[in-house]
């Protein structure tokens, strides 16, 4: 089903980065020690990577079952929870209404896709050619799928794959470990 809302790539903006600490200190001083680690991941938190201009953020948590440690702190932010969300390793919430385009993907911490997202952003924040890469492939998917937001994501899961395959190279010559939470 088309969204309604077109996907547009944007060259890199240097404030997504103070926007991100924004939300995150709000998110940190509203989730306390119920987050684990709270990230900016995604193309927004590569400096240098053009993206749709989404900040996303990831907050780890000790459990997602139950929610309430969690929901009842984003609620009073006024995040709003999708519970139709498919994707079973996370629970989703949107910005609050009226507010810039924010995604906050809870997982669970050390689980694999929290893991995931970790590694390749910190691939992409030190392999200028492969962000290059994904820039262009970004542009053209946004093109050709203007009004299709899954047909985008899955005609980019190709590209995202192979550059999870290198960063697990790069994992394996570095021993990567993440860094510090970001808030």
């Amino acid at each position: 089903m088309p969204d309604e809302e077109p996907i547009v790539v944007v060259p890199y903006d240097p404030r997504w980065s103070t926007e991100f600490r924004e939300m995150g200190g709000l998110l940190r001083g509203a989730l306390r020690e119920t987050a684990v680690r709270i990230d900016h991941v995604g193309s927004t938190s590569v400096v240098g990577l053009d993206a749709k201009p989404v900040i996303d953020i990831q907050v780890s948590v000790l459990q997602l079952e139950p929610d309430t440690s969690f929901r009842g702190p984003m609620d009073e932010l006024g995040f709003v929870y999708w519970p139709t969300n498919v994707d079973r390793s996370k629970r989703f919430f949107r910005e609050p209404p009226g507010a810039r385009r924010t995604h906050v993907h809870v997982r669970r911490a050390g689980s694999f896709d929290e893991q995931l997202n970790l590694l390749l952003r910190d691939y992409l924040r030190t392999h200028s050619e492969a962000c290059r890469t994904y820039a262009s492939v970004k542009h053209e998917l946004a093109t050709r799928f203007r009004h299709d937001r899954d047909g985008y994501v899955r005609a980019k899961a190709a590209t995202v794959w192979s550059l999870l395959s290198q960063a697990h190279e790069w994992l394996q010559e570095v021993g990567w470990q993440p860094t510090a939470s970001d808030a």
